[in-house]
């Protein structure tokens, strides 16, 4: 097999799944909605999402959980084996099963229905085969209508397990929308990793204050900007108003492009060469809305104000590396 030949059964298998999840997007409609009102009665119940397959979808399964869990759907994994020698006490009545199984034919998933109505679930069969046994065995039937696997055999589960986690995403980002998850909600389930910490920690969090926080008066020189900046080892000196507002911030870039103008201009006032004006970002503010103002204006050091339009600190982005939030 010649390496266009290897590249050309590549994309073929891209085409396939590709071309799955076109087809198992337009088929959502009001199985789909279903399912969305059996999940939100469950939790309101105190209940939870219970997730079963056998095989490839019990890995399936795992990732269709983990995803629920992380956003604010309390969700376990159940193996079909298992459930039938003693795991069915990890459900409740107020549960919801979703139950995979492309074929809907596969055994184990099927004897684990009857079981689990006996414990009150309702059941949401996620199938190929809408005429399947598993399909005729549950309250809610969520059609895969993905087409042939990309397996030449058309034995090993490639597009229909590809479609069947897009339908756990699809249905894990509309939980989110109908259960008002918010940012700081996912926060509390994330505290760990880059991730975490810009949705934890505040700028207020991570901002530079005291002697390392270079600050002047408009009237300041920018000798005394820059000594100011020397101590505080940083590349800026915010400069700030009478009152303590911000007035504007100057920076190591200002002085050398000024510098390269042929001016001397260490003894002129800060206020002259400064930018006026400058964007800044309130105390309360998460860092990863810091993240996203230094990516979006390509800057390296951010004034912080209060409500009041008072300078509290500044953020260089150098330190943001040394905080594990980039």
């Amino acid at each position: 097999m010649t390496t266009d030949q290897q590249i050309a059964r590549a994309k073929e298998v891209f085409d396939i799944e590709i071309e799955g999840l076109r087809r198992v997007r337009e088929s959502l409609g009001e199985s789909f909605t279903r399912t969305i009102s059996l999940m939100q009665d469950a939790l309101a119940h105190g209940g939870k999402v219970v997730v079963s397959g056998v095989g490839k979808n019990l890995h399936v399964a795992e990732k269709m959980s983990a995803i629920f869990a992380s956003t604010g759907v309390n969700s376990i994994v159940l193996n079909p084996v298992q459930a039938m020698h003693g795991d069915l006490g990890m459900t409740g009545s107020a549960d919801v099963l979703l139950a995979l199984s492309f074929s809907g034919e596969s055994e184990e998933v099927v004897r684990l229905i009857p079981a689990v109505r006996r414990h009150g679930l309702k059941v949401v069969a996620i199938v190929g085969n809408p005429a399947s046994t598993l399909a005729k065995l549950a309250d809610v039937v969520l059609e895969i209508p993905c087409g042939k696997e990309a397996c030449p055999f058309g034995m090993a589960p490639t597009n229909s397990t590809t479609a069947t986690m897009a339908m756990g995403d699809a249905l894990a980002m509309v939980m989110i929308d109908v259960q008002s998850f918010d940012r700081e909600r996912y926060a509390l389930n994330h505290p760990a990793g880059a991730i975490g910490r810009a949705l934890v920690l505040k700028v207020s969090d991570v901002m530079r204050t005291g002697d390392h926080f270079a600050k002047v008066s408009p009237e300041a020189t920018v000798l005394d900007a820059l000594l100011a900046m020397t101590k505080a080892q940083g590349g800026s000196a915010v400069v700030v108003n009478p009152d303590g507002t911000l007035a504007g911030i100057f920076t190591d870039g200002d002085f050398r492009r000024h510098v390269t103008e042929g001016r001397d201009i260490l003894h002129e006032p800060v206020s002259s060469v400064m930018t006026a004006k400058p964007l800044f970002i309130r105390d309360g503010a998460y860092a990863a809305e810091l993240l996203k103002v230094f990516e979006q204006r390509r800057i390296d050091d951010l004034p912080v104000c209060d409500s009041s339009g008072r300078v509290l600190g500044i953020v260089d982005i150098q330190d943001l590396p040394k905080m594990k939030v980039l």
